[in-house]
């Protein structure tokens, strides 16, 4: 596990904090699971867009991509790494920021953490937190068990250092 460079993560922290506070994610075992998340699909928090070009999403309709060029346009971003015009478009109507129209924005630290709480809240993920199913949480992010390990070690970490 690389750390994240204090300068960084002090700039970053304010964000977090007030996204997971807006979500309900404000128990030791609701914070972790997050905090596992996020840190496995960004990096640890270096990568708030996706690094792939997009272009694998391309034409992809169970993600709302149905114009040319939504692959690309799409991709993802924030910490969670939202994917897709109809997550760009439901998580802008939500937090009523007009993301279809600006998909970069979901890359902005501020934007990028209530964008991950937005998916967070709308698939009920504390629920699986409070029972420490990491494996539900991880499956509905990822659609699969993709980075499985390092999710449950950032779990376990990040357990260990909110329970103390």
């Amino acid at each position: 596990m690389r750390k994240l460079p204090e300068a960084h993560a002090i700039a970053l922290l304010p964000h977090l904090n007030a996204a997971m506070a807006e979500g309900g994610i404000d128990t030791p075992r609701r914070r972790a699971a997050f905090l596992a998340q996020l840190a496995h699909e960004s990096g640890e928090l270096r990568y708030f867009e996706e690094l792939a070009s997009g272009k694998a999403y391309e034409g992809r309709r169970d993600l709302g991509n149905v114009q040319p060029g939504d692959g690309v346009r799409y991709k993802g971003r924030g910490p969670i790494q939202i994917t897709g015009r109809a997550n760009y478009r439901a998580a802008g109507a939500a937090l009523d920021i007009d993301l279809e129209n600006n998909p970069n924005r979901a890359a902005e630290p501020e934007v990028g953490f209530r964008t991950a709480v937005w998916f967070w809240t709308s698939h009920h993920l504390n629920k699986y937190a409070d029972e420490g199913n990491l494996d539900a949480i991880t499956y509905r992010i990822n659609g699969g068990y993709n980075g499985k390990s390092s999710r449950d070690a950032y779990y376990q970490q990040a357990l260990k250092l909110l329970s103390r």
